[in-house]
């Protein structure tokens, strides 16, 4: 059985989204290797913060039936940069036992290892499900500063959660745990304003979500916000310069407890409509680096759902907070045009349908982006097909498997697997020209 400490993937306790057929010795290598990088690794593989997805690689791979050589290969070609786990400081672990104190190791990454003994302790001791409660659902203001590292570091800690809920693994639960209390919380900076304004609001209806994209694209403000110089460009751009314009718009998106299946899809369109659409008509076909995070992220939302102990009121919440952290991101890269008609018009490499796509990142060298991006594309037509007529659903049936088609094309390509920051004109300087048909 998975435990706070031991990661087992079982057949029979399936994901939201993978392709039947996975073999049981598939489970045991996937198991094995998550389980040393549970044990030797920390969460960032450097100082600066760049994250360990070696998790992430592995319980995707999976899901899509990867074979026990490609799960080794992939595990492979990443391991050898990551950092070792460091050792353990108890005076510092003993603290944090100490609410009061709990706080004074915040948003260090250095007491990662002494975070992640924690959550795995409280887990053992109770459970998970009352642990990420407490920490992350309780209201409080200790647990909503929690909540907005959780959606920091362009919702790495999220992802990371998600995949543990998913997959039920109370040990990369405590992962995530850990990593949401080692991130920043400039995040707050949005979310509690935008929630507070959103009550304001009243019975106001809300705007959909491609609304509120439009209205930002248009918006010389938010636009104008974000510099190329700047190191952080949702934190020094959008939250730095232009905060009160931001947090009007992500107000204006709300969502109601009978409304979360129907948003969930929402919110997982309008993320591939704008992280898909972000391109150049004079450049080859590439994925925003950052825009993709919020697709990938997607795919947890219909694992929250499924969770009878997180209250709707916090299912409701939740997506709130996500749907005002992709806007925010929209915008930290200048807003750039969304241009639907390089999805429909795309003329795969090598048509096919999902399953050949699929069996093409398994055997990707990647580090995980590409496989979670397409997995989460999959995960998106079949959420999203019941609300195809839909005006605010603006990704429609054929356009998903268009888009999977985009995304392992673009990743490839000899040249750069992604774009960064697709608004500037910095960005595409080095991607390659579009082929003229």
């Amino acid at each position: 059985m998975a435990t706070s400490n031991k990661i087992l993937l079982t057949l029979g306790e399936w994901p939201v989204y993978y392709r039947p057929g996975i073999l049981q010795e598939s489970a045991n290598t996937a198991s094995e290797l998550l389980q040393k990088n549970h044990d030797s690794h920390h969460i960032f593989f450097n100082k600066g913060g760049f994250h360990n997805h070696e998790a992430h690689h592995l319980l995707t791979l999976w899901a899509l039936r990867a074979e026990p050589g490609e799960l080794r290969k992939a595990y492979n070609i990443n391991e050898g940069y990551q950092r070792p786990l460091g050792p353990l400081n108890e005076s510092i672990l003993a603290e944090m036992h100490d609410p009061d104190k709990f706080s004074n190791s915040l948003g260090n990454e250095k007491y990662y290892h002494e975070f992640l003994l924690l959550f795995q302790k409280e887990i053992a001791t109770s459970s998970w499900q009352e642990v990420v409660d407490k920490y992350l659902f309780a209201g409080d203001e200790s647990a909503d500063d929690m909540l907005a590292r959780t959606l920091a570091g362009f919702l790495h800690p999220l992802i990371h959660l998600g995949f543990g809920i998913e997959f039920h693994q109370p040990a990369i639960i405590a992962e995530a745990m850990a990593q949401s209390a080692v991130h920043d919380n400039y995040m707050r900076r949005l979310f509690i304003p935008a929630e507070k304004a959103a009550k304001n609001r009243g019975c106001e209806e809300s705007k959909t979500i491609v609304e509120l994209l439009d209205a930002i694209h248009h918006n010389t403000e938010l636009r104008n916000a974000p510099r190329w110089s700047d190191g952080n460009k949702l934190r020094d751009g959008i939250m730095g310069r232009a905060g009160d314009r931001m947090i009007e718009y992500a107000s204006q998106f709300r969502v109601k407890p009978d409304e979360l299946e129907r948003k969930t899809a929402e919110m997982t369109n309008a993320a591939a409509y704008y992280t898909a659409g972000a391109q150049r008509a004079d450049k080859m076909i590439k994925y925003d680096f950052y825009y993709m995070h919020c697709v990938n992220c997607s795919i947890f939302f219909s694992a929250f759902l499924k969770q009878d102990w997180l209250s709707d009121a916090n299912k409701v919440r939740l997506l709130e907070w996500k749907v005002r952290n992709d806007l925010a991101m929209y915008a930290s890269r200048k807003s750039p045009d969304i241009r639907i008609d390089d999805i429909r018009d795309y003329r795969p490499k090598q048509p096919s349908g999902w399953d050949e796509i699929e069996d093409r990142v398994c055997r990707l060298d990647d580090d995980g982006h590409a496989s979670k991006l397409v997995r989460a594309l999959a995960h998106g037509e079949r959420i999203c097909q019941p609300y195809d007529d839909r005006e605010e659903f603006r990704i429609k049936h054929d356009d998903w498997l268009q888009m999977g088609h985009m995304a392992i094309d673009s990743v490839e390509e000899p040249s750069a697997n992604w774009v960064r920051s697709a608004g500037f004109d910095e960005a595409w300087e080095n991607v390659p020209a579009r082929p003229q048909l």
